[in-house]
């Protein structure tokens, strides 16, 4: 019985594999510089790649140093050097901008936003809150919160209401959540959204009942309904 051709003969036959080794050798020869240059990329991808996480690693380090006297000065209300610098730190805007790609710079961002939000300076500090991101269950919440606060500043009822929506559907629990549903039913009622207020408001009295706003949930569902009745 006559063996069927797998196309793998050379592993059985070294007359097989010598020619399979010239045909490589001819192809090499015939495309060196096509097959140098792909090799050659791949290297230069992979010396990049390690030497781009090698970088970050050792700007993280020196950007965590310059960051937390600024946190510190932003939790105690200097705003002003917190945000510029102080002539020994370079201040949160530096450290955001000049370490954006480092986990200290990130958080640089969240703390600028915060800075700035203080300070009135509610577009600057929605850039920033924005270019914060975070997968831990209490900041990334607090920063789209605080992205909804600045936009309540500005009077843009609808854009507060997105960013608090998306704070109150952030792993929600039963601790932060309903603070954010809270402002969120606000924004509502400010933007005239009377039906999406009440469903706000239905919502912590609903999964929060044993909450504190779910008091004023209550109040204030009455308050508006009883408003929207005689209108």
């Amino acid at each position: 019985m006559s063996k069927k051709n797998t196309g793998l003969d050379f592993l059985e036959d070294p007359d097989a594999l010598e020619n399979k080794l010239e045909d490589v050798g001819d192809f090499f020869d015939q495309n060196r510089n096509i097959v140098l240059g792909v090799v050659g990329g791949i290297v230069l991808l992979l010396v990049a790649f390690f030497g781009y996480r090698a970088y970050v690693g050792s700007q993280d380090e020196t950007a965590q140093v310059e960051l937390f006297p600024s946190i510190y000065k932003v939790e105690s209300d200097s705003l002003k050097q917190a945000l510029n610098g102080d002539g020994r730190t370079p201040g949160l805007l530096a450290v955001a901008d000049n370490y954006g790609s480092t986990d200290a710079g990130n958080l640089a961002n969240f703390y600028a936003g915060l800075g700035l939000l203080k300070q009135g300076k509610y577009d600057e500090a929605i850039d920033h809150l924005k270019n914060f991101s975070s997968s831990d269950l209490l900041v990334q919440a607090r920063a789209y919160a605080l992205i909804g606060d600045a936009y309540m500043e500005k009077k843009s009822f609808d854009e507060a209401a997105d960013q608090y929506r998306k704070a109150a559907d952030y792993k929600s629990n039963k601790f932060f959540t309903p603070g954010y549903l809270m402002k969120l039913a606000i924004a509502y009622e400010q933007a005239k959204q009377n039906d999406k207020a009440v469903s706000a408001y239905n919502e912590i009295i609903e999964k929060y009942a044993q909450s504190a706003e779910a008091v004023s949930a209550r109040k204030y569902k009455s308050v508006l309904e009883a408003a929207v009745g005689e209108s």
